[in-house]
């Protein structure tokens, strides 16, 4: 079986799209987890597109290790020079470079003809190669390409030293059996393919991201690129969960196998839909929450005698226990460790004492903690920052319409005081933050929906703040007092108003 390497593109394609803000702590969260998930190729982002997104590529070159960090770039020598610094520190190093090959991308948007798109490709590859071993050359909307001219531009950029070309359906036009078809024509066709490896990256327009992906691996590419819970431009990136749990269901039918640990899948899912603000859908493939629920008699029956009988995959499998143990305010230091590390979180020492007091006062709120609680716990001890902290707020309301609100913030060490009116508690209480802090951001959305269960459920609040120059900042907030999670995800989102975000839109 060859192997299938895994390219994850979350914190670029995924991230770019979102139109929102993640900080260098918050990438490096989630890249850490997708060294856990174990894949082969971290794509962190495109230096070129802002200094946040450069600083956020060195730090994760620096601090990530075992898997290959990689930085996109266009096909222009100031790109590539941005890209290598930094890459300067990463254990395995990776530019991907590339441009656009379709007729329409070459005479609308790069204004150059055939002949000088492959003398621009096969520059930037190899001046890229001057800095680093591995170059992966993208082929810009190559699904609508003509045939025969792609394979010279790859024939090409792989002579000119590329080891890995990507072959995108970019606007998520084709068919399964077309872009299948496409993938043998380049292994076909190419001379010297050989010397590289095929990947593909499908955009989901249509709704057929994960079946291009998994016909391209069927037709023999060896890499797949692709986001968390098929976050990205426009319908979304393939979803990688999708086309991990694809092959592992139905193995035999590809002929590869990849380095994944699919019992972190879940984990993953959840940490980047916390630290981006996108809600997993109920009814996602794989990690959404009905995914393994069986509502109709008939299948629970069935389930209930035999699990294959309605179950292709068992929840175990990427990562969601069927934890027995029961948590209570009851329960020890002993009994929460052990329900973390099922949920797959190793907690120690002081860190251990800092959740189990946090635990407690949760417990204290509920008759039982169930999984999802702790889900919540651990991220929230993750995402909320430390610059502004909640002391106290009070709510007065009169009638339906009008509230006032009364809240005290810590502000890096100082208690500040304020209450301000509004059209209702939620309203009344942002503005009394605004009040506070001085914000003058829009608030552009704002959710509140229960994630666990009973009827002291925790509610989580989010809220998303654009400022003047055009950023967007989520924030999140858990609480079992829907009013309180408001504040917190208000709160949170401030914390993060002096961040900076990439711009990038390629590929």
């Amino acid at each position: 079986m060859r192997k299938l390497y895994v390219f994850d593109t979350t914190l670029r394609d995924g991230e770019q799209s979102l139109g929102i803000t993640l900080n260098v702590k918050e990438k490096l969260e989630i890249g850490r987890q997708l060294v856990k998930l174990g894949v082969d190729i971290i794509e962190a982002g495109f230096p070129a597109s802002s200094p946040g997104d450069m600083e956020s590529v060195q730090t994760i070159a620096k601090e990530l290790k075992g898997v290959i960090i990689c930085g996109l770039t266009r096909a222009v020598a100031p790109d590539i020079d941005l890209c290598a610094q930094a890459l300067r520190k990463a254990e395995y190093p990776r530019i991907h470079t590339g441009i656009g090959v379709s007729p329409v991308h070459m005479e609308k948007k790069l204004k150059l003809n055939p002949d000088q798109v492959v003398e621009q490709a096969v520059a930037a590859v190899r001046y890229a190669k001057k800095y680093v071993s591995d170059v992966e050359f993208y082929a810009e909307d190559a699904f609508r390409s003509d045939p025969i001219f792609l394979a010279r531009v790859i024939e090409n950029v792989i002579t000119a030293g590329a080891t890995v070309v990507n072959i995108p359906d970019t606007v998520g036009y084709a068919n399964p059996w077309e872009y299948g078809e496409l993938i043998a024509s380049v292994l076909k066709n190419v001379k010297n393919i050989d010397k590289a490896i095929v990947s593909v990256h499908c955009h989901n327009d249509l709704g057929m991201a994960t079946a291009n992906s998994l016909a391209g691996i069927k037709a023999g590419a060896s890499q797949v690129e692709g986001t968390i819970n098929g976050i990205g431009e426009r319908a979304g990136n393939t979803s990688l969960e999708e086309v991990i749990m694809s092959i592992y269901t139905r193995r035999d039918g590809y002929g590869v196998k990849s380095n994944i640990n699919t019992r972190e899948i879940s984990a993953t899912s959840r940490l980047v839909s916390r630290i981006t603000g996108v809600t997993v859908p109920d009814h996602k493939a794989i990690v959404g929450a009905n995914a393994f629920n069986h509502a109709s008699g008939i299948h629970q029956d069935g389930v209930l005698k035999d699990r294959e009988t309605y179950e292709i995959i068992q929840p175990e499998t990427i990562g969601v226990p069927q934890n027995l143990i029961s948590l209570t305010a009851r329960s020890g230091r002993h009994a929460l460790k052990h329900c973390l590390e099922e949920l797959g979180y190793k907690v120690e020492g002081d860190q251990l004492d800092d959740v189990y007091q946090r635990f407690l006062q949760l417990a204290d709120l509920k008759k039982e903690v169930f999984d999802q609680d702790l889900y919540v716990l651990m991220g929230d001890s993750g995402s909320i920052a430390n610059s502004i902290v909640l002391e106290s707020m009070s709510i007065a309301t009169n009638g339906v319409e009008m509230a006032t609100a009364t809240v005290t913030l810590e502000i890096e060490g100082t208690m500040m005081t304020d209450a301000a009116c509004g059209n209702g508690p939620v309203n009344a209480l942002f503005n009394t933050i605004d009040r506070i802090t001085g914000n003058n951001a829009t608030l552009e959305d704002y959710t509140l929906k229960s994630v666990t269960r009973s009827s002291e459920a925790l509610g989580e609040a989010t809220v998303k703040l654009r400022y003047e120059d055009g950023r967007l900042v989520v924030g999140k907030g858990f609480s079992t007092d829907i009013i309180e999670a408001s504040a917190k995800a208000y709160i949170n989102a401030l914390d993060k108003k002096d961040l900076r975000t990439s711009q990038a839109k390629v590929v």
